[in-house]
């Protein structure tokens, strides 16, 4: 007020705004202010929130509960009526024989699979990094396995791995092996599962590894070059190391998905014996006696343990594999 009534008493000041026309540039300074603020702090949340609602309706929410009717009797065919066992399911599964032959035969068939299958997939991205004509077919087709439904690639290899008319033992006869009967002795049948995994995920995983093979500088490979390093030292000492962080997101989803194998399995026991994992039980997974239990048995509570049990099954696998990182990262 001090400084401008010098100019209000010369005429050079301006007419002040009558008290309506400034309460609506207040107002309206207000608003933008207040839009600009949710635009910046709000837009994010928002742009998320998608994901989220999605998560809490088709994740969150059957985890809790499935947690909940585990620690319940509840049949099949009447869902809304629940007896409470608290631990029961857990001590039952604890004490029951075919889970831990379904734990072993899960845990066989991954490794049976997942380490030939990375190594593959590991080599085959080496050599679609080489520069080479028609490349961009020989990256598609890497990945017509990944996308042909499980349910048909199964019925393929089962066909291939029949025991009297299947195309395996036709060329093991002609380089004079007898037949084996793929389905009824356990590592066969195991065997035969892992290779159906690996047909499937091993042109996948190969573009995982391409995509950050082709990350890395090319001047690292100039300069190894330059010291002499042959390709296979490039390979072990440049490519390696620089993919490593791929490496590892591919062992954690492949480890993922052997806890979760369920349809391969199921196809290839070609019927009632797909669910029990044979007549032994000789290739039954975590996920067959998942389905087994609650929708042969009618028993949901226990495929609900199960669930979890696979569950924190990974969980250990996680926790196990950050510590070895975290070791192997003090001792370099």
């Amino acid at each position: 007020m001090a400084t401008s009534t010098p100019k209000a008493l010369a005429g050079e000041e301006r007419p002040s705004p009558s008290p309506k026309s400034g309460g609506q540039g207040t107002g309206r300074s207000r608003r933008s202010a207040l839009l600009h603020r949710l635009d910046v702090k709000g837009a994010p949340y928002t742009f998320v929130a998608p994901f989220f609602v999605i998560f809490a309706a088709f994740s969150f929410y059957p985890l809790v509960y499935t947690s909940w009717i585990s620690l319940h009797r509840v049949e099949l065919a009447t869902l809304d009526s629940m007896t409470w066992l608290g631990l029961d399911n857990y001590i039952a599964l604890w004490n029951d024989s075919r889970f831990w032959n379904a734990l072993q035969n899960t845990i066989t068939i991954g490794i049976i699979s997942t380490v030939p299958q990375l190594l593959m997939a590991l080599g085959l991205a080496h050599l679609l990094n080489y520069k080479m004509r028609n490349s961009l077919f020989f990256r598609v087709a890497s990945l017509v396995p990944y996308a042909t439904s499980v349910g048909a690639a199964a019925l393929v290899f089962t066909m291939l791995f029949e025991r009297d008319f299947g195309m395996i033992n036709w060329g093991l006869g002609l380089v004079g092996l007898g037949p084996v009967d793929w389905e009824a002795n356990k590592w066969p049948a195991q065997l035969a599962i892992s290779t159906i995994v690996i047909w499937r995920w091993t042109g996948y995983n190969a573009l995982l590894y391409l995509a950050g093979m082709q990350a890395i500088p090319a001047e690292r490979y100039e300069a190894a070059s330059i010291d002499g390093a042959s390709r296979w030292k490039q390979f072990t000492h440049v490519t390696v190391p620089g993919i490593r962080s791929t490496i590892v997101f591919t062992i954690v989803l492949s480890t993922i998905g052997a806890t979760q194998l369920f349809g391969e399995p199921l196809i290839f026991g070609q019927g009632p014996n797909g669910v029990t994992g044979g007549a032994d039980n000789q290739y039954q997974t975590l996920g067959l006696l998942l389905y087994e239990e609650g929708w042969n048995n009618y028993q949901m509570g226990r495929a609900a343990a199960i669930a979890w049990a696979m569950f924190l099954l990974l969980v250990l696998v996680f926790v196990v594999q950050r510590m070895i990182a975290r070791l192997r990262s003090r001792t370099s």
